[in-house]
């Protein structure tokens, strides 16, 4: 009997219990949609907005149904670099050894997280000297839009999430001071002891040709350290004025002081080939000449103002073309087209290969006597040196466009007869220099066309008597050949590759 009475206590519970979860499952209905009603209406109005945001509207932080609505929503955007632990001020043991150097004094035995975060920030900045304009995390003033904010910002992100070595190099060379090295002579494994009249880098390999009056040709590797030799060619009675690799970097062309005869040297066969007469040229003496960058014409200036066209095939002579006075000193365009020239009378002649026909021609601005000239790798600029010391430098395009051109800048930190002139490969930098003095040479920086106040280096070793100047295909080294038998060799630093 005691038994009942406690099943129907049980029971009623257990009706109770019941009716308290019905309860509260309808106050959680009202709550989250408001009744039948309201959910009619709400669902109604979902047509119109978002059904997701009304939801949210409502107290319902607990229902599922809230849960799936924030789902939904797009991700508010977090910082890419966090770490859960730095938000903790746990105390760090100082006395470690890895952590002394960041210890103001003894008495820290521990710091925090964030005043240990502190003491990196410092140390980071200090190196840094400031800190840098990618780690700065301030909202940058006078946006013109939003939508130049939100792209800046999107930058800003996808910097943050790469990894790397963002202390560089600049790409273009900057202006002032030019990092370089001196270097063991490119020749000094076989120094020459005679006036080196060449130095050239190979087109292709890591080596360097020199020439001189000791009637020799040497190969060096550039290595910076040692730069040996790699094969070195005597010419019996043959003092060489010039040397020049073809364009494809295979053989040395080399003419003499005194001869009309000039020497082919083919270094894939090892084999010296000497030229002692071409066919219609009627030329006492071949000296100065040049190859073209396409590597099918060889150029050699004559007397009385004659320049004519080899075939570097054949050796045979493709033609001939003439100036007024004597032509002093040429070169070709860098896609082989065209060949200027100067004469010893101030003038340029511009001349089409093809045709051998004279393009135009122009008077160098104040110039007396003409000397040498140059032509810029990316063929922008045309630098004309004369015997006053002057070097007008002239935009290419009004070379070929106008008969008074003007020129882009006019250099005089020489004051002796300009010989030399020399543009690197990346049309950065005009080497300018003169044969007359020791140490008459000057790197000037373009596009300022101011010359760099460390070089040459005062107080160092004397540039005896420049002959003539070099640079390496990518920049990487610069050549000086002397009178004293030294091919000068010089590290750029700015300029990674060979």
């Amino acid at each position: 009997m005691a038994a009942r009475p406690k099943k129907r206590r049980a029971a009623a519970a257990a009706a109770v219990a019941s009716e308290k979860e019905e309860a509260v499952e309808r106050r959680l209905e009202e709550l989250l949609f408001g009744g039948e009603e309201a959910l009619v209406e709400r669902l109604q109005l979902g047509q119109q907005t978002n059904l997701g945001k009304s939801l949210l509207d409502d107290d319902s932080s607990d229902s599922e149904v809230e849960n799936e609505a924030k789902s939904n929503l797009p991700v508010s955007k977090k910082a890419v670099w966090v770490d859960e632990e730095d938000e903790a001020e746990d105390l760090v043991d100082m006395t470690h050894r890895f952590r002394k150097d960041f210890v103001k004094s003894t008495t820290e035995k521990t710091l925090s997280m964030g005043q240990l975060q502190q003491r990196l920030r410092e140390q980071f900045q200090a190196a840094m000297g400031g800190t840098p304009s990618w780690a700065e995390n301030k909202v940058k003033k006078r946006r013109k839009d939003k939508k130049d904010l939100e792209d800046e910002s999107d930058e800003d992100e996808d910097l943050l999430q790469k990894t790397g070595n963002f202390v560089t190099h600049s790409e273009s060379l900057p202006k002032g001071l030019l990092q370089i090295k001196n270097c063991k002579d490119a020749n000094y494994s076989r120094r020459s002891n005679a006036k080196l009249t060449t130095t050239q880098f190979h087109p292709a390999a890591q080596v360097i040709l020199t020439a001189g009056l000791d009637q020799s040709i040497s190969l060096f590797q550039v290595d910076e350290k040692t730069n040996p030799k790699i094969q070195s060619i005597h010419l019996e009675q043959f003092p060489v004025y010039k040397a020049r690799f073809s364009a494809d970097g295979e053989q040395v062309i080399a003419t003499g002081i005194h001869n009309k005869m000039f020497y082919m040297y083919n270094m894939m066969a090892g084999k010296i080939i000497p030229v002692y007469n071409v066919r219609g040229l009627e030329e006492r003496k071949v000296k100065e000449f040049e190859v073209s960058p396409d590597g099918l014409f060889m150029l050699l200036l004559g007397t009385s103002g004659y320049l004519h066209l080899l075939s570097m095939k054949t050796k045979e002579l493709v033609g001939s073309m003439k100036i007024n006075g004597k032509a002093v000193a040429a070169t070709f365009s860098p896609d082989g087209s065209t060949i200027y020239t100067h004469s010893d009378e101030g003038e340029v002649y511009v001349w089409d290969v093809k045709s051998r026909k004279c393009l135009t021609r122009f008077i160098d601005e104040g110039c007396l006597r003409g000397m040498c000239i140059a032509v810029s790798r990316n063929g922008q600029y045309v630098a004309c040196g004369s015997s006053s010391g002057i070097v007008n430098v002239y935009s290419q395009d009004t070379c070929l466009h106008q008969t008074n051109p003007k020129p882009v800048k006019v250099i005089r930190n020489l004051v002796t007869a300009v010989t030399s002139l020399a543009f690197n490969p990346t049309t950065e930098i005009l080497a300018i220099a003169s044969k007359s003095t020791d140490d008459a040479v000057k790197m000037i920086h373009i596009p300022s066309f101011t010359a760099f106040s460390n070089f040459p280096l005062v107080g160092k070793k004397t540039i005896c008597l420049v002959q003539e100047m070099d640079f390496s295909p990518r920049s990487g080294f610069f050549s000086i050949a002397t009178n004293q038998g030294k091919a000068l060799l010089y590290r750029l630093k700015h300029y990674a590759d060979f």
